[in-house]
């Protein structure tokens, strides 16, 4: 008869055995369990692994308004402006790049390594429609800022008839 599985059973992936009168149905439990969570922690990490190898850092921004502008400030301090790249549209901004790493200094002499080297990417969707046009981008001290001026609805202009 099938029983269905507890939360832990779901949760662990354990597999619950029938009480044999002659083994410990305990110990079986906690072999068998202790070997199907190793087997499954070592699929995931082989999974994290491949997936950490796929998908870029996401980069941390600071995104705020004025009356005619949305800014976007983010730290890109050690990349080379030719590993940037930035993609506009009316309504949302893409910033990639890539930190390159120093290869000269051995893993094994690192006490601690705590930054991070590799590509990284953000898109952000803008609460209004920007001008692509008069967007702007500095960098100073590692500081990118992109100026993007906003559309303005309410402008009007006056169009001359021309008779053909």
């Amino acid at each position: 008869m099938l029983q269905k599985k507890s939360f832990l059973e779901r949760l662990t992936g354990s597999i619950k055995f029938e009480e044999e009168e002659n083994n410990n149905p305990k110990e079986n439990n906690v072999v068998i369990q202790g070997r199907n969570n190793q087997e499954q922690e070592d699929k995931n990490l082989n999974k994290e692994s491949k997936w950490e190898e796929e998908v870029d850092a996401e980069l941390t921004v600071d995104v705020y308004q004025t009356p005619t502008e949305i800014i976007v400030q983010t730290m890109v301090a050690g990349v080379q402006p030719e590993n940037l790249s930035l993609t506009i549209t009316r309504d949302l901004i893409t910033i990639k790049g890539k930190r390159e790493e120093n290869q000269s200094i051995d893993k094994n002499n690192y006490f601690v390594q705590e930054l991070y080297w590799g590509s990284f990417s953000r898109t952000i969707s803008l609460p209004e429609e920007v001008d692509v046009e008069g967007a702007e981008a500095t960098e100073r001290h590692g500081l990118l800022i992109v100026r993007l001026p906003k559309l303005d609805k309410n402008r009007e202009t006056k169009l001359k008839i021309k008779s053909i």
